[in-house]
């Protein structure tokens, strides 16, 4: 099978993998994000594998794909961010600064706000409100519609008054 053609039938599949995500068919989705890294592995594709294990809290497997997406693709923002998030999950919130930190500065990453959310969800656990107000900031300058660092920004100003 042509190299091309491979990479094709490895996308059908994340993309399969994902509609049954989004459907809350966690299993089925599991197993064909796997058929499709198989067939291609992808930065992609281990990537939300992970984020469907750490939705059956599987977080240290969740982890280690990220892990696996990083050494694929060093420049691909989301493994950074969800590593990140499951520490968060796991209320490792000084661990989670670094990944954060380097899903903000990733070259391909299409959604950095998600990662200054959640940086400004770290620091605002840890005490440090001033810091958390800037990351939501940032969230909502870089998306003016994304509403859950508006209501996270809202909250934390609530608190500090």
């Amino acid at each position: 099978m042509s190299e091309d053609l491979t990479r094709q039938q490895a996308q059908k599949l994340f993309e399969t993998a994902y509609a049954h995500h989004m459907r809350g068919e966690l299993g089925d989705a599991i197993e064909l994000y796997k058929r499709s890294i198989a067939t291609h592995p992808t930065a992609e594709a281990l990537t939300f594998l992970g984020w469907a294990y750490s939705m059956i809290n599987q977080h240290g497997q969740a982890i280690a794909l990220c892990e696996k997406a990083i050494e694929l693709d060093p420049g691909y923002g989301n493994p950074y961010n969800d590593i990140g998030a499951y520490l968060i999950e796991l209320e490792k919130y000084e661990a989670a600064i670094p990944w954060l930190e380097k899903a903000l500065s990733a070259p391909r990453y299409e959604t950095p706000h998600f990662a200054s959310l959640n940086l400004g969800r770290v620091y605002e656990q840890l005490g440090q409100y001033r810091k958390a107000l800037r990351c939501y900031d940032t969230a909502v300058e870089m998306d003016p519609f994304y509403q859950s660092a508006q209501r996270a920004r809202s909250a934390l100003l609530g608190k500090m008054n």
